[in-house]
């Protein structure tokens, strides 16, 4: 038996789910919650296997009632039950530790295969929440290398282009030089380069040096 918690602060959306899951032999909700503050103490306290999570409540919403829960226990499983689907809510909630994103448009049989996948520990999420995820993936990939240097490894970037050796840039940063040889050693990796004349034409390639 599958034991689901309802958190939602419409009290029909609660009634009516809670009428369907009881036609179903393999689930058995075992409580309500009409706020995020009440949902999480119950999701603590009854240690649901599936959560049904709404997203837009009064006080506490859905998005900080899931990363509270999921801060005390992580292996929580929250279906994010919802009308919206702008990116305020979903990056934000997928961040927080929910599995799986559904929309309360969705047919019931869909919402009732969710909690069986994410009682395997399967997610399932809305063609459109996919979209944005690659999408959002995709800029992730398309960050350029040195925006992951550190500001001190920018700076060092920044001497190496102005063609500056390592002595010179310790005497400028006021560092040792080992301290010097490490960070050149972490931004040659980090720019995918080879040597310091590479990472210095990397510099005025994208206009880092003054």
């Amino acid at each position: 038996m599958i034991r689901v918690l309802l958190i939602d602060d419409h009290e029909m959306v609660r009634m009516g789910l809670a009428a369907y899951l009881a036609t179903d032999e393999e689930i058995e909700v075992i409580g309500e919650a009409s706020d995020g503050e009440e949902g999480v103490q119950l999701a603590l306290s009854l240690r649901p296997d599936v959560i049904l999570m709404d997203l837009v409540m009064e006080g506490m919403d859905g998005i900080e009632a899931t990363r509270r829960i999921i801060k005390e226990n992580p292996e929580a499983r929250i279906i994010v039950l919802t009308s919206f689907i702008d990116d305020e809510t979903v990056y934000p909630v997928i961040e927080a530790g929910a599995m799986s994103y559904i929309l309360k448009t969705a047919r019931a049989p869909r919402i009732a295969e969710a909690i069986r996948a994410a009682y395997k520990g399967e997610s399932i999420l809305e063609a459109k929440v996919t979209g944005k995820m690659i999408q959002r993936m995709r800029a992730a990939d398309q960050k350029l290398p040195h925006e992951d240097l550190t500001d001190r490894e920018l700076d060092v970037l920044r001497l190496i282009g102005e063609g500056k050796n390592n002595q010179e840039i310790a005497d400028a940063l006021i560092i040792g030089i080992k301290t010097v040889k490490t960070h050149v050693s972490h931004i040659l990796y980090k720019l995918g380069v080879e040597d310091r004349t590479q990472a210095a034409i990397y510099a005025h390639r994208h206009s880092l040096v003054k």
